[in-house]
């Protein structure tokens, strides 16, 4: 091996941390998994990398995801924070947009503020929309706000001027001050983050990037320290919640670009994956310990929406960055059942995490996962766990479903784990119908690839449920995320808002905030230090009709015709929305760039050709299994290490492997490719 042949993707999880290891001087992959420590995520990543027998020192980069950014936010785990804004705007993070989506929901409430109202300030200034200055900064108001400020003991400050986006100046010249009086706090404008309209989006994009910026910089310090002291001296990158890769020293400005690092990992892998199979419109269904992801890709492509809400739309907290649409829900394998006091049976969202854990996991959790139901169903094997690396259980998963829902619910076992089952099913596919069929999409289009430690678990069932044909379980489905990081080019987003009629001059006066964007973007790789084989820059502007609230994104080449644009637009919006009105005038809001810096791309070794039929050393025994939890059958048990380019055989049977096993009910076709995937096709 040459001696910086190494790249190492690392996902945390809330569960597990999983590790993808490629050597490029070969095309090797090692794959790594152990349980997550969430009171010292390093020390879980450093365990994951040993579990692979390859040392940091010897990888060129590093490229890393993490939960540590959104868990801070769902957890309200951040630091103390401030919000210095203009005088008269205090209350316009509370305030928010009033949606009242819901409006018959009496248990409905509004969104909560990260920073309370005591801990906001103002300051006389005042910019306007043109970037002119109405009234002048007052430094002594200012001062006297960041003595204010320094007196409350705050971690972190967020600072957000009205149409500071135009004209950065009093921003810029506020975190002046306040780094002068608190030079041990996190000071972040909303500038640093968002150069955009829209001062409520802002502002709770600004709030929350102060929020989660002392816990992830010093994270990503304790990350470096460590790595540097095990030898490492390559390039660490960070997994952005757009897909790209980003360098260690932004991730620490704009740390709540890793919002959704770990899931936007196994979309990247996702297109790679379709990519390679011919696949143009994929469904990317991710389901790990703690939550379940969906996303969908079509033409090979994941929308980026600039709009994201922790906790959902009708009561979260909206961030402005660019991420790929993804839709989460809180059910995993390590999701607790429970009975309600109606009788009524419930997964999730509580995880029982990585400690304790599902109650097989031994480790001294008592309530019942689905990970615990599978177990009981006879779909994971207790000796053969992470590889037989972890033995599960089986008698504190029976007790654990006994006492907590088969007993409640006056039913056997068997019944009790397959009813845990089919509501987490039920919640997957839903999840799967928030990106499809409520967005005019029709699933039976679409082709299904399952990942995730438990994903291919539960695959086939989605499928069923939304009528899929075609699921793809890809190479080592339980750490493909980590193996997506490694797919990922660097990559950041730009923009600035535009105003314009979407006209033929309109469109010509985007130039001069192009070129700006594209120096900026030109000197941010740069600075990142990372050698890429290519660049790219990416145009794009804002579109929306005269009179509308939101916009679309529409990709612009450059001498593109208004005709061509407004065209391009009008079949977004009808893509996006089921309508559109190409009879009405449409304005510009935003111009955007994207700088692509291509990496070169690993490439998973494919398998040896075999007769197509699985050899003996690959049809390791049979076993009991309930697909339906009413009857128990006999299934075939198959190593995936061992099956071969070719190999075709029917369910029921069940595919092991380390991190992960495949559940293939009666009727269900398993194909494996030459390139190490393997395509089931569903009889509906």
């Amino acid at each position: 091996m040459s001696g910086k042949a190494l790249r190492i993707g690392v996902d945390i999880g809330g569960t597990f941390t999983d590790v993808t290891v490629m050597d490029t001087s070969d095309g090797s992959v090692t794959f790594g998994k152990s349980l997550s420590t969430p009171d010292d995520l390093v020390r879980g990543i450093l365990d994951a990398i040993a579990v692979t027998g390859r040392p940091p020192r010897d990888a060129e980069f590093i490229i890393h995801g993490s939960t540590v950014a959104i868990n801070a936010i769902l957890e309200r785990k951040g630091a103390k924070t401030a919000l210095v804004t203009t005088q008269g705007f205090r209350d316009v993070y509370e305030i928010g947009r009033v949606n009242r989506p819901d409006s018959f929901n009496l248990a409905f409430r509004k969104h909560v503020p990260l920073i309370p109202r005591a801990l906001r300030f103002e300051v006389a200034e005042r910019m306007l929309y043109d970037g002119s200055v109405e009234k002048p900064l007052d430094e002594a108001d200012a001062r006297g706000v960041a003595q204010a400020i320094k007196a409350q003991n705050v971690e972190a400050v967020a600072v957000l001027f009205l149409h500071s986006y135009v004209n950065v100046a009093h921003e810029q010249r506020m975190v002046e001050l306040l780094r002068e009086a608190l030079p041990d706090a996190f000071i972040t404008a909303s500038h640093h983050v968002s150069r955009e309209q829209r001062e409520y989006e802002r502002t709770s994009t600004v709030a929350a990037n102060a929020y989660v910026g002392p816990r992830v910089s010093t994270y990503l310090e304790r990350l470096e320290r460590h790595l540097a002291s095990d030898g490492f001296n390559g390039n660490l990158l960070i997994m952005q919640s757009s897909g790209g890769l980003c360098d260690v020293a932004t991730a620490r400005e704009q740390c709540i670009q890793m919002l959704e690092s770990g899931p936007a990992g196994g979309v990247v892998a996702s297109q790679a994956v379709s990519g390679v199979m011919g696949l143009d419109n994929v469904i990317c269904f991710d389901m790990g310990g703690t939550t379940a992801k969906a996303c969908v890709l079509q033409a090979g492509a994941a929308a980026l929406s600039s709009d994201y809400f922790i906790g959902g739309y009708n009561e979260g907290l909206a961030i402005r960055i660019p991420v790929l649409d993804i839709k989460e829900i809180g059910t995993g394998g390590g999701s607790i059942a429970s009975v309600d006091e109606a009788g009524g049976l419930h997964v999730g969202p509580e995880s029982a995490g990585a400690s304790p854990g599902p109650a097989a996991y031994g480790n001294g959790g008592t309530l019942p996962t689905v990970t615990d139901a599978h177990l009981l169903l006879g779909h994971l094997a207790a000796e053969r766990f992470l590889g037989g690396r972890m033995a599960l259980d089986v008698a504190a998963a029976t007790r654990a479903v006994a006492e907590h829902i088969a007993t409640p619910l006056g039913l056997d076992v068997p019944l009790a784990a397959g009813g845990i089952v089919a509501i987490a099913t039920a919640a997957m596919a839903n999840a799967v119908r928030a990106v499809t069929t409520e967005r005019g999409l029709d699933p039976r289009d679409f082709a299904l690839i399952a990942y995730g430690g438990a994903g291919p678990l539960h695959a086939v069932d989605v499928a069923r449920e939304l009528a899929i044909r075609t699921v793809v379980i890809p190479q080592a489905p339980g750490t493909f995320s980590a193996y997506g990081m490694l797919t990922a080019d660097l990559r950041r987003e730009y923009a600035q808002t535009y105003r314009a009629p979407l006209t033929d001059e309109g469109l010509r006066g985007t130039t001069e905030f192009f070129i700006t964007l594209e120096t900026e973007a030109s000197a941010w790789l740069r600075s990142a230090g990372v050698p890429s084989e290519h660049t790219l820059l990416e145009h794009a502007i804002d579109v929306r009709y005269v009179g509308q609230n939101y916009s679309v994104t529409i990709p612009l080449a450059p001498g593109s015709a208004q005709a061509a644009v407004k065209s391009a637009f009008d079949a977004a919006h009808q893509l996006r929305y089921s309508h559109n009105a190409p009879e009405e005038p449409a304005e510009i809001i935003a111009a955007r760039v994207s700088i692509v810096g291509r990496l070169s791309k690993p490439v998973l070794a494919g398998l040896a050709d075999g007769n197509g039929i699985p050899g003996a050393n690959a049809l390791i025994g049979k076993r009991r299994v309930r697909f339906d939890p009413r009857t128990e059958i006999e299934a075939q048990v198959y190593d995936r290490q061992h099956l071969l380019g070719g190999d075709s055989f029917d369910g029921p049977a069940i595919v092991q492997e380390d991190g992960s096993a495949t559940v293939i009910p009666p009727n269900v076709r398993v194909d494996v490719q030459s390139s190490g995937h393997m395509i089931l096709t569903v009889d509906q």
